[in-house]
């Protein structure tokens, strides 16, 4: 399932992480043989330190520091197995599939090239960071195709239970838009998620005066939804609700920092819904089955991949 990169601040607070002359040399961790650096350790870590608000400085968050420089380790550890994984089977992304990858993303979103460049620039994001996210996040899907995607089964009789305990949700997509609200880390994104849900606030409003997406000027609204295309979470999010129904707030990750967000499903036009039949929501339903259970596989897969590696973790 191909995932649109959402596009947000890449910092929020400038952290200043001093590196000792000592620190140069040191290292993090060795994965079968690769050497991470503490260099390159707390550079990733950066995002997720700067929005936790946290000095790596002070000696008062030294246990903070040390739990996110450990979960931002696991992190690069993986992604080293899972390239690691990907030269064992002969897998890996060309350029123009992340080319044809960043135009499904400008395109679902509305944006010309140029427009794309200037949001880039605007929110300092280099677009090499994102032509490298976008490059683990399909060599990941390649890897889950091959070494997953035969394990997982659906079975019929799990579509019919689906349908039949789901039915009035599954209506007619055709024409269907979303809208997407990213809260500011210092808005109280819980109680502004209520009053979005219970009505008395409007997604369109919140979305102009809390949201830190690239579209709030627009009420946050996307477009047409690009069922297919999203990234899975937001997805099976605006797959649950019906047209005119906002969901709660949840987390999203971006650059590794977390955020609090919502999602609206609305139908521009309005008009009566049309419940699908069982053979046309079938697809449908297969996809939203077959998602936890793939998932389910991987982190199976990626574990073992784990416990087969040598790993020294010297933090």
């Amino acid at each position: 399932m191909k995932k649109i990169f959402l596009l947000l601040p890449a910092v929020l607070l400038y952290v200043a992480v001093s590196v000792h002359a000592v620190q140069l040399n040191k290292v993090a961790a060795v994965v079968n043989g690769q050497v991470i650096t503490m260099v390159d350790l707390q550079k990733a870590a950066l995002p997720e330190l700067a929005r936790a608000r946290i000095n790596p400085e002070n000696p008062a968050q030294a246990a903070e520091v040390k739990n996110i420089l450990g979960k931002t380790l696991d992190v690069m550890i993986m992604d080293i197995l899972l390239a690691q994984e990907a030269k064992r089977l002969k897998v890996n992304v060309s350029v123009s599939e992340v080319d044809n990858e960043l135009a499904r993303m400008m395109q679902a979103r509305g944006l010309t090239k140029e427009q794309f460049e200037a949001l880039l620039a605007e929110q300092k994001i280099p677009l090499s960071e994102i032509r490298k996210n976008m490059e683990k996040s399909l060599l990941r899907q390649k890897i889950m195709g091959m070494a997953v995607g035969r394990r997982v089964v659906v079975w019929p009789e799990e579509i019919e239970d689906y349908y039949e305990s789901n039915k009035s949700s599954l209506y007619d997509r055709e024409g269907l838009q979303w809208g997407f609200l990213v809260y500011h880390p210092q808005a109280d994104a819980t109680a502004l998620a209520g009053k979005v849900k219970n009505g008395s606030l409007s997604f369109g409003e919140a979305a102009r005066k809390y949201s830190i997406a690239p579209n709030k000027d627009k009420g946050g609204v996307m477009g047409p939804v690009p069922w297919g295309n999203l990234n899975p979470d937001l997805e099976t999010r605006l797959a649950v609700l019906k047209p005119g129904e906002v969901s709660d707030v949840f987390d999203i990750k971006n650059n590794g920092m977390t955020f609090k967000a919502q999602v609206r499903l609305f139908r521009p036009e309005g008009g009566a819904e049309r419940i699908l039949t069982l053979e046309e929501a079938t697809p449908r339903i297969d996809a939203i089955l077959r998602e936890p259970k793939a998932t389910e596989r991987f982190e199976e897969y990626t574990s073992g991949l784990k416990n087969r590696a040598i790993i020294d973790i010297r933090l």
